[in-house]
């Protein structure tokens, strides 16, 4: 499995949110992470930061926020330009998925944790 350099939408402090388990079976997987949320503090050994610097090194973004609240990070993901976006559980979002598809980005509705786990990553 080649290593896929991962931004997190919606990194939690809390361990019991699936964002935190992500971060910390991606760094088990040996995938770089980039941390992206509202509170301050660190999450599997990378700072959470605003959605202010764009990267432009990302392989994938995973999102942990729902549907209401990406719409304010549209310009942001596709500014990014990662390779696919992973719409984790509760998160799809017809628009943005055809928003994506428009600007060259493949949307995938699929669990990051599973895929981590199935190796399909």
């Amino acid at each position: 499995m080649s290593m896929k350099k991962t931004l997190i939408i919606g990194a939690s402090l809390d361990p019991s949110r699936y964002s935190y388990k992500a971060a910390h079976m991606l760094k088990r997987f040996n995938h770089e992470i980039v941390n992206v949320g509202i509170k301050k503090g660190e999450v599997a050994g990378s700072e959470i930061e605003k959605p202010e610097i764009i990267h432009n090194d990302i392989d994938t973004i995973t999102l942990y926020i729902g549907a209401a609240l990406q719409e304010q990070y549209h310009n942001y993901i596709i500014d990014t330009k990662p390779k696919r976006v992973i719409f984790n559980p509760g998160t799809e979002n017809y628009e943005l998925e055809k928003l994506l598809d428009q600007h060259g980005i493949e949307p995938i509705e699929a669990c990051t944790l599973v895929l981590l786990s199935t190796g399909q990553y």
